[in-house]
């Protein structure tokens, strides 16, 4: 019997380990808090970060993207992003730690680190196994996020704008949102900063009582030396419906986990992503949703533009219990690849115990139609004008399912800039 020995820390997982001893003491949290983080540092120095031989890590091996570790304190103030709409409430974390808050009727907003030190009954703060790197290390050092409660029959008309801003150094943030027994509310969850080298992990539990309806949109400009692991844990209960766009527009690594648990009939999700890949950054979504009641539904759509020598990753699982009868779940990756060095990878997976359902996947990879190139440019249209042109209309079309035209236009314009650099 071989015996496989284990593997020496590297210089960024040792640091790791030497910034939470460095940092434990002005952490928050209490007792119970304590032993959760001591338990979350001491998974990642016996296991170290995951590489290609863990299977939902096979493709980002992020022992060796994250090879090196910015320093624990950021270097400076993060500075304010304007208002892409008209928001009813402005939520600011600025380098991890709360910054301004907004009321609003009918929804209530508290620190993640008062409800550290005082009661974690109703703050999740488990990760999911020694391989959870993104929740061992949020686990570890989270200083602050925020609890967010919105009442039960509550119809928030405009949206609440969530801003975790940074300058570099390290940025650890976790929220806690539920959303009442039919209440509605939308939800823009915008993470920037400079160009400065940050690592950034981000952590949401996102609740939907019966009969609650909500759109998440999560915007991710951190900046492209920036580490970006994120994860969002989604339950859905009866006649919950939920629609979550994610829209990825810089980052050096990018690792964003979603598991959902649709558990209440009648329920809906909606997943959609944009993925705007350049240069020799890395973005990863991976997607876990299990479908554990009869007569639920949901579809996944994520479309992905990759140029230079990035490197894209879609992996989608959908898991149907043996009780989930009538469900239907639909999943579509489609790519656009313009440079000969980019890649990416498609993994769809479904795992069906149930024998009255509709579920079906799909991936596409393809560069730009050349017929349609040419004729665009018949028509007196420059070369790079078209290529922009196709790219975008590929992206757009499921970004207009969003169906808000101030939204809409700010992440068209968004769309754009990136265009102007990397079509």
């Amino acid at each position: 019997m071989t015996v496989q020995s284990k593997l020496p820390l590297t210089a960024a997982e040792t640091a790791l380990v030497d910034q939470f001893g460095a940092q434990f003491g002005s952490l928050p949290g209490n007792a119970e808090v304590v032993k959760l983080r001591d338990r979350a540092i001491q998974a990642i120095k016996e296991n170290g970060l995951p590489t290609r031989r863990v299977e939902a890590w096979h493709y980002t091996d992020l022992r060796r993207l994250l090879a090196t570790l910015p320093g624990y304190v950021p270097s400076g103030e993060a500075q304010d992003l304007e208002r892409i709409v008209d928001a009813a409430a402005r939520l600011v974390l600025r380098n991890g730690k709360v910054s301004a808050t907004e009321s609003v009727e009918q929804l209530t907003v508290n620190s993640m680190s008062d409800a550290l030190r005082a009661d974690v009954s109703g703050v999740s703060m488990n990760d999911h196994g020694i391989h959870d790197a993104t929740g061992l290390i949020n686990s570890a050092f989270v200083t602050d996020g925020f609890v967010i409660n919105v009442e039960s029959g509550a119809k928030i008309a405009k949206p609440v704008e969530m801003q975790s801003l940074h300058d570099g150094g390290q940025v650890h943030v976790r929220n806690s949102v539920t959303i009442g027994e039919g209440a509605s509310v939308t939800v823009f969850d915008r993470h920037a900063g400079s160009d400065t080298e940050v690592l950034e992990t981000a952590v949401t539990e996102l609740k939907l009582r019966k009969g609650a309806e909500a759109l998440w949109v999560t915007i991710q400009e951190t900046g492209d030396a920036a580490t970006h692991l994120s994860q969002m844990n989604v339950t859905l209960e009866e006649d919950a419906k939920l629609t979550l766009f994610i829209v990825n527009l810089s980052g050096k690594v990018i690792r964003q986990e979603i598991n959902g648990d649709v558990v209440g009939e009648g329920a809906d999700l909606t997943f959609r992503a944009v993925n705007l890949i350049g240069d020799d950054a890395h973005c990863d979504i991976t997607l876990s949703l299990g479908h554990l009641v009869p007569n639920t539904t949901s579809t996944e759509t994520v479309r992905n533009v990759v140029t230079g020598k990035a490197q894209g990753v879609f992996q989608g699982q959908i898991r149907v219990g043996r009780i989930a009868q009538k469900t239907d779940a639909q999943m579509a990756c489609n790519t656009l690849l313009l440079s000969d060095d980019a890649g990416f990878s498609t993994k769809p997976e479904l795992e069906i115990f149930a024998d009255d359902v509709v579920c079906a996947h799909g991936a596409t990879v393809a560069e730009i139609d050349e017929d349609h190139l040419f004729y665009l440019m018949a028509r007196g249209i420059s070369e790079k004008t078209a290529r922009g042109l196709l790219i975008k209309a590929f992206v757009t079309e499921i970004v207009e399912e969003l169906e808000n035209e101030p939204l809409i236009e700010a992440l068209e314009a968004r769309i754009d800039r990136w265009l102007e650099v990397h079509a």
